[in-house]
């Protein structure tokens, strides 16, 4: 019964939002997350901590700033994301636009398949839905979701403009034959991780454990890592789909080094983007949660 609620409820959320004219959908998506933010002291003390740990010159009232443009930007994705369904070739320009794309080709064009490198920033969701709809789709990690009937549906969104999902029980040996065949795999790549799954990276200037997967992938298949991510351009009305040309691998023959010193890489290219993107992240998620062995808990609430 609880599944079916929470199916229906969504299902309910997405047809109202994907039927509303947009500015109308993402003001209201906006005022949604607004509330349901305010009602979570939890969340707002994990947007706090993070912020203050990641700029400590910041005065009070930039935080505040960034935590609300944060919040809001969240409403307008889920607004996005519910209107899927009415985007296509013909009209993505109208939502979405290309930068730096030449670097994606770049890396495609290596001929070893790309690793989409990115993160929660932005409309993240849009940015490889939209990438599919320019004639470039892809493979995405997905861990699914609990309700099965929620899941599916979410995924039904996902993959209307050609993408495909990857799940947990078959990554390994699916994502080496997608980039065999010089396909790309979309990975998210700034979570916080369990200390079996990754290293220790300095993020923000503070240790952060972070997945190694990537970096083993990379440097056992060869194909291009390439960030991308979708942020929004104020002076537009657009979000910009934009591509750093692809991130160089360090090889010094030692793997366990070599795929400390990328993950390293990688997650410094994610604090770049972060830097200049401050409040298209989600400050939310407790990113350093996880602690070097004998080190005392960051979040103690």
């Amino acid at each position: 019964m609880k599944e079916w609620l929470e199916y229906a409820v969504v299902w309910l959320i997405l047809k109202t939002m994907g039927a509303l004219p947009r500015p109308l959908a993402r003001a209201f998506a906006a005022s949604v997350t607004s509330l349901l933010f305010s009602l979570e002291p939890r969340l707002r003390k994990t947007a706090e901590f993070n912020l203050r740990l990641a700029f400590p010159d910041w005065t009070a009232e930039q935080r505040k700033d960034a935590t609300r443009k944060m919040v809001r930007n969240l409403g307008w994705m889920a607004a996005e994301f519910a209107r899927f369904p009415r985007l296509g070739k013909e009209n993505i320009k109208d939502v979405v636009i290309l930068e730096g794309h030449e670097n994606f080709l770049v890396g495609q064009g290596r001929g070893q398949g790309v690793l989409y490198l990115t993160g929660h920033i932005g409309a993240w969701e849009l940015s490889s839905f939209a990438h599919a709809l320019y004639g470039y789709p892809l493979h995405f990690m997905a861990r699914p979701l609990d309700n099965k009937r929620l899941d599916a549906l979410v995924n039904e969104y996902r993959c209307s403009s050609g993408n495909r999902p990857i799940f947990k029980n078959e990554s390994a040996r699916f994502m080496l034959k997608i980039l065999k065949d010089a396909g790309t795999v979309g990975i998210l790549a700034d979570q916080n991780t369990m200390p079996a799954e990754g290293d220790f990276v300095d993020f923000f200037g503070k240790l952060a454990c972070t997945t190694t997967g990537l970096a083993r992938v990379a440097l056992h298949t060869g194909a291009a890592v390439v960030p991308g991510y979708a942020y929004w351009d104020e002076t537009i009305g657009k979000y910009r789909l934009r591509f750093e040309p692809p991130v160089e691998l360090i090889r010094t023959g030692d793997t366990e080094r070599d795929v400390f010193e990328n993950t390293q890489r990688f997650t410094k290219v994610i604090e770049e983007i972060i830097r200049r993107h401050p409040d298209q992240w989600v400050w939310v998620h407790k990113r350093w949660k996880t602690r070097p062995e004998g080190e005392p808990a960051l979040y103690d609430f």
